[in-house]
């Protein structure tokens, strides 16, 4: 059955997140042979349409409006609900990040339809499409799909793997002119922390850190060994209450949800609430010197060491690793 499917691609700082891309790799299969339409809404975004053709889109609708400029749910969700008025899609797709958590269900509540959150796999069976969800803080996992009805999910980033870029696809580019009116929110200002290296939601690998760093100080290491590794630093709640660490590196129930293919916890014990925020993960190797720590028992490989002597040791291996490849 071929359907019609519309991917919201988002954009941080004038560039397409990589969940985006995922997205348009799944509309491929739910599509069946239909049609991949992308979505990108801001300010000054036209440049971005092609970048969506390479990875998978048959055709893309760009949405330019002054209100756009900074993300809003009362904004974005007038601009979007306008253009699935215009298209009547069979499915609607976009990333489970903050901003898809926020706008899908405002969007899903206005079409009445419902609404499969924080998907991390998709089959086809037939002319069924369905999805597979973590559930009960990622200890478990269904299965859904529509029975009738609009096709509403979020995709979980790192899950679904992106098509091959080909840089020799493209097609129509549409411009969509949407009214945006009695705006709500209005953003003033945007104020950014300093942070730098690699996005935590979307990084391969990361290297965190848990009350076991003892300090701010004590994510010196680990900061190396990500450096090395191309890797993003994140915590656990216990570092980022003992104010080691800012919040926006939390991961786990509370804090931000990973699935990387590599996993690296230095000194974290392994509370339920971080397991559930980063158990997904492809690969993980744990390091503590508690032989009995919670962790050890998601990890696949264990290191029972003090972290401030096994980090910098990974840290040289790794270098001459790489420098060998």
């Amino acid at each position: 059955m071929a359907r019609k499917v519309l991917v919201f691609a988002e954009v941080r700082e004038n560039e397409l997140r990589n969940v985006s891309f995922e997205a348009l790799a799944a509309a491929k299969d739910i599509a069946a042979g239909g049609e991949v339409i992308g979505v990108v809404a801001g300010e000054s975004v036209s440049g971005l349409a092609e970048t969506l053709f390479h990875y998978g889109a048959d055709r893309v609708i760009t949405v330019e409006n002054e209100k756009l400029k900074a993300y809003t749910n009362d904004g974005y969700s007038q601009a979007y609900l306008q253009v699935i008025d215009s298209v009547q899609p069979d499915a609607i797709l976009m990333g489970h990040t903050a901003q898809g958590k926020d706008i899908s269900p405002k969007l899903a509540s206005k079409l009445s339809s419902g609404l499969i959150s924080d998907a991390t796999g998709i089959e086809i069976d037939g002319e069924d499409v369905i999805f597979t969800r973590p559930i009960y803080s990622g200890k478990a996992f269904e299965k859904k799909k529509v029975k009738e009805g609009l096709i509403f999910a979020t995709i979980r980033p790192n899950n679904i793997s992106v098509l091959e870029k080909d840089e020799s696809r493209s097609g129509e580019v549409v411009n969509e002119d949407v009214e945006i009116k009695d705006l709500r929110t209005i953003v003033k200002e945007v104020v950014r922390k300093s942070t730098s290296g690699v996005d935590l939601s979307e990084a391969k690998v990361i290297v965190a850190g848990g009350r076991g760093v003892k300090s701010s100080e004590g994510f010196e290491p680990l900061n190396e060994l990500a450096e090395v590794l191309g890797a993003a630093v994140g915590a656990s709640r216990g570092a980022c209450d003992a104010d080691y660490c800012d919040y926006s590196l939390q991961i786990g129930q509370t804090g931000k949800v990973v699935t990387p293919d590599l996993y690296i916890a230095c000194g974290i014990s392994g509370a339920i609430q971080h397991l559930a925020g980063m158990s997904n993960s492809k690969v993980i190797v744990a390091i503590n010197k508690d032989p009995e720590a919670n962790i050890f028992n998601v990890a696949d490989y264990g290191i029972v060491g003090d972290l401030f002597e096994v980090v910098p040791m990974l840290t040289e291996e790794f270098k001459k690793v790489l420098q060998t490849n």
